[in-house]
């Protein structure tokens, strides 16, 4: 058998990589078109459960990008009171496989690709999605994709304003600090969730809910924004779809009935959202396939899940530039 060598990024290496926004959106962008294409595969995501999800799950995401030639698993925890033991909530591995023979090809340390690739989808929702000249952005939450979040919207909408709130005091004052320092503008905290929403062009729900609780109310939306939902346990209100002009997801394979948790399992279950009335998955549109946003007026709901091609094609990028710049290990596997 011919040897097999693998490539190991670790987290020090992933950093020393420092792949740019640019980067990270091209990376991306190039995922869900290929979906859009129909030249990819999405496994709906599976759980592991050890004990109760209140407390944190495993999630393991698969997938296939034909134009890459890649194949990968990735198994991302979620544990939400890490930040007791001083460990980030969300810890990640990417495996890479050729996918004609499964070969391995790479092991990659897949923390911040998690937290990078769903702000960077986030963010190119809100491109296609969001009116054009939206100023104001409003985020819920403060776990480790919210930067992303943040940081990726703004290198897009160069906002005006930029409202975060978070359950805990001394977590929404640090991630104001950090993203004020890093986007050189003032970050304004605020102390409850109506201030950060009502008003906003834009508003991202990222909050971390041991239980389905209704705390973001439909009526704050303003006409016309984006608002894009993606807590493991919803936030939201039954009524929010009522007041959509459009609703696109990432994949529908993953929002579909039958499945658990999600933003808006309550109203996929109760069929308020089905694959019938459902506008788009966000890859047909930036396929173009699909409009995005059409006019002004229109309040448009983008729910993502979470895409495990989105992890592939940026690890597959991180592997490209770090052979390019000499980062990385290299393992014996055969």
């Amino acid at each position: 058998m011919q040897s097999i060598d693998i490539t190991y990024l670790n987290g020090p290496d992933v950093k020393a990589l420092d792949i740019t926004d640019a980067e990270i959106l091209a990376a991306v962008e190039g995922a869900l078109r290929a979906q859009g294409q129909g030249k990819t595969v999405i496994e709906p995501r599976v759980h592991l459960i050890p004990e109760s999800s209140d407390k944190g799950h495993f999630n393991v995401l698969r997938g296939y990008i034909e134009p890459l030639h890649v194949a990968g698993v990735k198994v991302v925890s979620d544990f939400v009171d890490n930040y007791k033991v001083g460990l980030p909530s969300e810890m990640a591995l990417l495996n890479l496989f050729d996918p004609v023979t499964g070969k391995p090809l790479a092991i990659v340390d897949a923390t911040a690709i998690t937290d990078m690739r769903t702000g960077a989808v986030t963010a190119l929702g809100a491109k296609h999605l969001a009116r054009r000249g939206s100023k104001i952005l409003g985020h819920i939450g403060a776990r480790g994709t919210s930067y992303w979040n943040v940081r990726l919207l703004d290198s897009i909408f160069d906002f005006d304003e930029i409202r975060v709130h978070s359950r805990r005091p001394e977590s929404r004052q640090a991630f104001s600090d950090r993203l004020s320092r890093d986007l050189g503008k003032p970050v304004k905290v605020v102390e409850d969730w109506e201030s950060c929403v009502r008003g906003a062009d834009i508003v991202v729900e990222a909050s971390r809910l041991p239980e389905p609780t209704p705390l973001l109310k439909t009526e704050w939306i303003k006409p016309g924004a984006l608002v894009m939902p993606y807590g493991t346990m919803s936030a939201v209100e039954l009524s929010l779809t009522d007041i959509m002009s459009k609703v696109v997801v990432d994949d529908w394979g993953q929002c579909r009935k039958g499945l658990p948790f999600g933003a808006l399992r309550a109203h996929v279950d109760s069929d308020r959202i089905t694959q019938e009335n459902l506008h788009a998955e966000l890859g047909q549109i930036v396929a173009g396939l699909k409009p995005g946003r059409e006019r002004e007026d229109e309040t448009i709901l983008f729910w993502h899940r979470g895409l495990s091609t989105t992890d592939i094609a940026l690890g597959q990028a991180m592997l490209d530039k770090a052979r390019r710049l000499g980062i990385g290990q290299t393992l014996k596997f055969a």
